[in-house]
């Protein structure tokens, strides 16, 4: 086991902090410019076109998938279904919804994550959820409520592409949440190389299946060099390359410290947003974002309360 200094904790917040940060550029940069495809189709190019990449550098890997048992397969399928897949569909429908307006606000929803996660885990991990936390995810959700809505109620009768994109991040959120649960496990086991590897392998059978099913198929010829292009550069940097960042980077730190660190995810979508497509938060909205963005640094930092004595990590 890697010895734990005040070093590799730095460098691994800071490889974390880089990989956030690319998946806002991704967000809003990048994956928006796929809108003409299919959802299914596009989550499989973003998982199939970067695992095809990485047979060159990483083929030994495979040999390292013969040796895991049924527990680390099972770990394996709960990242690949959740973070892979569910969470990477709901993500990508969100932002095609709001069709370039208020990219940030999608972002930003996206961090609820963390309350997911402690949720999660007080349910695998046997943790009680004390009144504070209930407390704070309270006003995470109400932040998250007004930087999407303001005061103004959801209409659900006429169509509103922003409360459908609301409820597709809120999904993402939640998946996410659990993926980061389920890669601390996998963590446990298998080295970051060998887990971004299995995690892009599996969840391309996954997306392969649900775009057959879905109907949405697998059109190729239907791809611009432009998109092409995108998913090249996604594969190489906000997508593979981003994971392998955060992977690298959770072997290196807590959990909740990981959650801190991503946070650089949502400023940096605010601030893209605006640089790129002119976008700009309402009064209201900033005070959401900000009230969303300091629960969850609070949650953050609480200290899990186990219910037995064992029990004395988060993650």
């Amino acid at each position: 086991m890697e010895l734990v200094t005040r070093s590799n904790t730095t460098t691994g917040a800071l490889a974390i902090c880089l990989a956030a940060a690319l998946w806002g550029l991704d967000g809003v940069v990048l994956t928006p410019r796929l809108s003409a495809l299919a959802v299914p189709f596009v989550v499989f190019l973003l998982h199939a076109v970067p695992f095809a990449l990485m047979q060159p550098v990483l083929f030994g890997c495979w040999r390292r998938l013969r040796a895991f048992d049924r527990r680390t397969w099972l770990v394996l399928a709960l990242v690949a279904l959740t973070g892979g897949l569910m969470g990477t569909v709901a993500i990508v429908k969100a932002l095609f919804l709001v069709e370039f307006k208020q990219l940030s606000v999608v972002v930003l929803l996206q961090k609820l994550q963390p309350v997911f996660a402690i949720l999660l885990a007080a349910l695998l991990l046997k943790e009680r959820l004390t009144g504070r936390f209930v407390a704070w995810a309270a006003a995470a959700i109400a932040g998250g409520y007004l930087l999407t809505f303001g005061f103004s109620l959801p209409d659900f009768e006429g169509g509103d592409r922003t409360l459908w994109a609301a409820f597709y991040a809120l999904i993402a959120a939640a998946c996410f949440g659990a993926a980061t649960v389920f890669g601390k496990l996998l963590l446990g086991s298998v080295d970051f190389k060998t887990a971004t590897f299995a995690r892009y392998g599996l969840t391309s059978v996954l997306a392969l299946v649900y775009a057959v099913v879905s109907g949405a198929g697998l059109p190729f010829a239907t791809v611009s060099r432009e998109e092409w292009t995108v998913v090249l550069v996604i594969s190489l940097t906000t997508g593979s390359g981003a994971i392998f960042l955060y992977y690298w980077g959770l072997t290196r730190v807590k959990a909740t410290v990981a959650t801190i660190c991503e946070l650089c995810l949502p400023l940096s979508a605010v601030l893209l947003d605006y640089v790129v497509n002119g976008s700009r938060l309402s009064a209201w909205q900033w005070l959401g974002g900000l009230v969303l963005i300091g629960s969850i640094l609070r949650i953050s930092t609480m200290k899990s309360v186990p219910t037995t004595p064992s029990r004395g990590e988060r993650h």
